[in-house]
């Protein structure tokens, strides 16, 4: 999936490579998924054409229908019982998303499939919620009701009738507007919601609950009685924090894929869950890594300047993971004017390889220090190709999932952030690590690698003792971020760029009462995530999400 088109590949615990809406269900309900909840359409051909090369089919002619959609409603069913809440059981709802729009080809086989699988489980079984947009004409202020009303007609006709409908505006629907679509569309006017334009989107939980539309769907699955009332006391409070601050912090996003926000969603949004955790309004500045490179000063000196602005405005740097070598003598740049100027500054995974490679260089005086990823050839190769992973075969051959990280320094700022334990487990995605062959002339010339795995050769987490905050780390920790339990080394880089990382270190990674309002026993209710688990804090609800690429996620 490219960044500029789908946004940023989402990495589960079991290594599983999905769309970035399964880690808005993750966030929004502190639930753990796995790949097989994750339905593509090439999962599902790869499943029936195996099955017909073993002779499951017994010579008969395998066809999109029945099998297909047969083996989408088999996979359906198959994951719908494996609980991903932490509970014994399986679960009392299974949440089904089809992505992409009424119409589209790729969407087809499942359309059909759930049109035979609401038949087959009946009313009372199966509650359909169609997400369509009715627009305002800005000229009159008119809603328009005729898309809704199409794609409507298009389901209809394509077996499914919705129960719901989930409308997406600028402003909440006007009364006649919901009678009209309650006519057209056959759909009660109590079942048809808003979802409009909200400060935040940790408001969209709060919106359905004020609109009942959990009575809608528990009476449309017979659950009414069974349920109890929403708990959103303190995901209310916290939104409520969140649109009211007004302390800024301001970090510098230095990345190659800032043409599209979404390629960066996770890291925006553990950079968000931090900040609100540290009382301070994110400002994100986006600093294309290639506009800070001496070319472009050449080329472009009006950009070069602008890119310098802001990194040298910043309170904070981070730059994220990617691939390929573009943009990342710009990269380096960054990780050095953070080093030598003490700005706080936080590597991920590409990020840690940009920050060894420039201390190699300017500390060691390895000049031509590199990644054999972008030089193969290079004398100094500070950054290798890991020996298990394939030079031929790019998909699926990376390191992938949860990992364990132990802390070889007990008392560093990155364990102390975790609250002093001795291991995390971690998500990672690369296929390139720091050279164990360099550790010992890296460490004497003051680079300290605080976090190895198991074998204690593959690095982890390297941190800068002399420096206020500096910290690379191989793995990708905004994947576990959650609102309310901020991933630990997130908080520790919105801390340390409003100067209150101190504190927060005294306490064990805890956000202390001087730090952050509503304090309970000196400690925030934030709680931080540790450990490769994270404690209970907040019930959320699921978000409205936008939905990109035809899959189905449960």
């Amino acid at each position: 999936m490219s960044p500029f088109e789908h946004g940023e590949v989402f990495v589960l615990d079991d290594g599983g490579e999905v769309d970035l809406d399964l880690g808005n269900y993750e966030r929004f309900l502190d639930i753990t998924l796995t790949c097989d909840n994750n339905i593509t359409t090439g999962k599902i051909y790869q499943s029936v054409i195996n099955k017909e090369r073993k002779g499951d089919y017994l010579g008969k002619t395998v066809q999109v229908v029945p099998h297909i959609t047969d083996a989408i409603q088999e996979w359906i069913e198959r994951v719908a019982i494996v609980p991903v809440d932490g509970k014994e059981g399986p679960a009392d709802v299974c949440v089904i998303e089809l992505g992409g729009t009424i119409g589209d080809i790729e969407s087809m086989p499942f359309i059909e499939a759930l049109g035979q699988f609401s038949y087959r489980v009946g009313p009372g079984n199966f509650c359909l919620i169609h997400v369509s947009l009715v627009p305002v004409l800005n000229v009159v202020g008119e809603q328009k009701t005729k898309p809704t009303q199409h794609s409507v007609r298009g389901l209809r006709g394509l077996g499914l009738t919705p129960n719901i409908l989930a409308c997406r505006s600028t402003k909440a629907l006007d009364e006649n507007v919901k009678g009209k679509l309650a006519q057209f569309c056959h759909v009660p006017a109590e079942n048809i919601f808003t979802l409009y334009d909200v400060p935040n989107i940790w408001h969209i939980p709060l919106l359905l609950r004020d609109q009942k539309a959990h009575k809608a769907i528990l009476k449309g699955l017979n659950l009414l009685g069974v349920a109890r009332e929403p708990y959103l006391e303190e995901w209310t409070a916290r939104t409520k924090i969140c649109d009211t601050l007004h302390d800024t912090v301001r970090i510098a996003m230095v990345g190659k894929y800032t043409g599209l926000s979404d390629s960066y969603l996770s890291v925006l949004k553990a950079l968000l869950h931090a900040s609100v955790a540290c009382r301070r309004k994110l400002v994100l500045d986006w600093v294309p890594a290639g506009d800070l490179e001496d070319i472009t000063a050449q080329e472009a000196p009006n950009v070069h300047k602008a890119a310098w602005d802001l990194l040298k405005g910043a309170d904070g740097i981070l730059v994220p993971g990617g691939f390929g070598d573009r943009g990342v003598q710009g990269k380096i740049l960054a990780a050095k004017y953070a080093r030598e100027n003490n700005v706080p500054f936080l590597g991920i995974c590409l990020g840690m390889q940009i920050a060894v490679i420039e201390f190699s260089r300017s500390v060691l005086n390895l000049l031509d220090a590199n990644s054999t990823e972008f030089d193969p050839k290079t004398t100094s190769p500070c950054v290798i190709f890991m020996p298990e992973g394939s030079k031929t075969h790019m998909g699926g051959t990376m390191r992938l999932g949860s990992r364990r990280t132990y802390f070889k320094v007990t008392d560093c700022k990155s364990a102390k952030l975790y609250g002093c334990v001795s291991y995390v487990d971690e998500r990672h995605r690369h296929r390139y690590e720091v050279n164990p062959d360099m550790i010992s002339q890296l460490e004497n010339a003051g680079l300290s690698f605080v976090g190895r795995d198991e074998s204690g050769r593959r690095m982890e987490i390297v941190e800068l003792p002399a420096h206020p905050y500096f910290v690379g780390v191989q793995f990708h920790p905004e994947f576990k971020s959650r609102p309310g339990k901020p991933s630990a080394l997130f908080l520790g880089l919105i801390a340390a760029s409003c100067g209150h990382l101190e504190t927060i270190l005294q306490n064990n990674g805890h956000v202390s009462k001087n730090i952050s309002n509503g304090i309970s026993n000196g400690h925030s209710m934030v709680k931080i995530h540790r450990n490769g688990n994270t404690f209970k804090a907040f019930n959320g609800s699921v978000n409205g999400v936008y939905s990109n690429g035809n899959s189905m996620h449960r």
